[in-house]
């Protein structure tokens, strides 16, 4: 990976750990939707890749790295009272304060690429509000050139929307830039925008799922600068 210039991240499972994060959240959301009844939660749960019980997510679980609006088409038919606006709406703003535990401590890398010239983003299918809180949560929201979300115009990954949008907003030749994820989504995206692909392991997927659309595997998102030649943070 020579002559990186730019580094898109994707958010959940990249930037934060999946499992940290979002377990907990599930439990409380799906349990807040079924009105406290325990087997209703279940149900919800099982509706969207969830085990309420074990606080695990299947493979395949939308929760993953599918949209706002995937995750509600799996509640919908079990919430005949709900409008889909408004559960993802309602989603969205649950989302926006979940429980953020970060893959590494991000500041001090973001200012590593930063000056290192490294122009950074946020490619997520989250909704760019939601993505927006949890890094301004953080306190990293500025160090970030470009965020953009499902909900952003740009199309959702796999497709290469969000990718190219970056590139063009950047003005960087997509050979120059990096995706790092943790799913397919990610990495397929990153592909069809001709980009270079890193898959990290601090979501659900493993490395042999990954590796097929993968230039690098690494564990987190902390081995980014030794990928593209930089020292490691001081």
């Amino acid at each position: 990976m020579q002559d990186i210039r730019a580094v898109a991240f994707d958010k959940d499972g990249t930037l934060f750990d999946f499992h940290a994060t979002w377990a907990a959240w599930a439990q409380r959301f799906l349990t807040g939707l079924a009105g406290g009844e325990s087997e209703r939660a279940r149900a919800l749960g099982t509706a969207i890749g969830f085990d309420v019980d074990t606080a695990t997510y299947a493979p395949d679980s939308p929760v993953i790295a599918g949209t706002p609006g995937e995750i509600a088409g799996g509640l919908l038919p079990l919430l005949p009272d709900w409008a889909r606006g408004d559960l993802i709406a309602h989603m969205n703003e649950q989302a926006a304060h979940a429980p953020l535990q970060p893959a590494v401590p991000l500041a001090p890398l973001l200012d590593h690429l930063r000056a290192a010239g490294i122009r950074v983003g946020v490619i997520t299918n989250d909704g760019e509000a939601p993505a927006r809180a949890h890094l301004m949560a953080e306190g990293v929201l500025e160090r970030f050139d470009f965020v953009a979300g499902c909900d952003s115009g740009y199309g959702a990954k796999p497709e290469p929307g969000q990718i190219n949008a970056f590139a063009a907003a950047m003005g960087i030749d997509p050979r120059h830039i990096l995706m790092v994820g943790d799913s397919l989504h990610d990495l397929m995206a990153g592909r069809a925008a001709g980009v270079n692909t890193l898959g990290v392991l601090t979501g659900v997927a493993i490395a042999e799922e990954l590796r097929p659309y993968a230039d690098a595997i690494a564990p987190d998102i902390g081995a980014v600068p030794g990928l593209i030649g930089l020292a490691a943070p001081a």
